[in-house]
């Protein structure tokens, strides 16, 4: 009966966190935005441009008529019907297909002039999606300097200043094709909520007259839950520091955290883990979640549970 318990009380506390986040709700709140809705109503012709892991959701928050070029994983299943020409690419590791899509993003960009506005949906994963190495650099050359630097560990944001610094399109560069005012909405998947270091700011050029707004972020997913949590009689706590490094330890070091809690407590966490080859993940099923759920479960008994109840 506990266990049943502490299960319902996750899964709730889980879904509140989701929708908070959800992409296509995100965008609509962003819509209503007044600096966002007068440079729409105003522009001579709006086009929108989505890339990332949650490009067709956010995507489908816009109506209307109009040029659209829609990235996507290749290989990711959406339910989402998506409008305007639609390019998959490879994720997480860029290939000829990122090449693709990111020149054919530059294409649409240049289709727009003065008094045009491009609706930028920005969401995590648009680095391997877009994929232009800058003059002299190979691809080939790219993805080995970015995967050394992943299996050292470094952060998204290393990872993502290292992408920039070897493309023709991250770091504004997409945006400054275009002579168009740009409204960028970002889903952060970012420590800092930084919205040029999302999916490496492809629209983020800092012109005057652009518009960037940060549609959703993990923090605002842990607020939800923690929300949630008081509505079921819990007292909740949201973990200060966010979850950075080795999903197996870091999950060891939250599950060393929740035993200390006492009944009707509930610690919430947010981030983002790795998980290294020479841990011992090589094959199997499962991600960074798994395992760092898994490193918490070495430091709870069997019938802890989360120690909510």
């Amino acid at each position: 009966m506990v266990a049943r318990r502490s299960r319902r009380v996750l899964v709730e506390l889980w879904n509140a966190a989701l929708a908070a986040v959800e992409p296509k709700a995100a965008v609509e709140r962003a819509l209503k935005d007044r600096a966002v809705a007068s440079a729409l109503a105003r522009a001579r012709r709006v086009g929108v441009f989505a890339v990332g892991k949650a490009a067709a959701a956010m995507a489908s928050a816009v109506n209307g008529p109009g040029p659209r070029l829609t990235v996507v994983p290749r290989g990711y299943a959406s339910r989402t019907r998506t409008r305007g020409r639609v390019l998959r690419a490879s994720h997480p590791e860029p290939d000829h297909s990122s090449v693709r899509a990111a020149r054919a993003a530059l294409a649409f960009f240049r289709g727009f002039d003065r008094g045009d506005v491009i609706l930028c949906l920005i969401s995590g994963g648009a680095s391997s999606l877009l994929c232009l190495p800058r003059p002299g650099v190979s691809l080939a050359e790219k993805s080995r300097r970015v995967r050394r630097l992943m299996d050292d560990g470094a952060s998204i944001v290393e990872i993502n200043a290292l992408r920039t610094r070897l493309s023709a399109v991250k770091g504004g560069r997409l945006g400054r094709a275009t002579k168009a005012r740009l409204v960028t909405l970002v889903l952060s998947d970012v420590p800092g909520d930084r919205p040029a270091l999302v999916g490496s700011g492809p629209t983020i050029r800092r012109r005057k007259g652009d518009i960037v707004r940060v549609v959703a972020r993990n923090r605002d997913g842990l607020e939800a839950a923690a929300r949630r949590a008081r509505e079921m009689g819990l007292s909740a706590r949201i973990r200060p520091r966010r979850l950075r490094g080795s999903a197996l330890v870091k999950g060891a070091e939250f599950g060393l955290e929740v035993r200390s809690l006492s009944p009707g407590q509930a610690l919430l966490a947010g981030g983002e883990t790795s998980v290294s080859f020479d841990e011992g993940f090589e094959r199997g099923a499962g991600g960074r979640c798994l395992v760092f759920g898994a490193g918490a479960a070495f430091l709870l008994d069997s019938d802890a549970g989360l120690r909510l109840l």
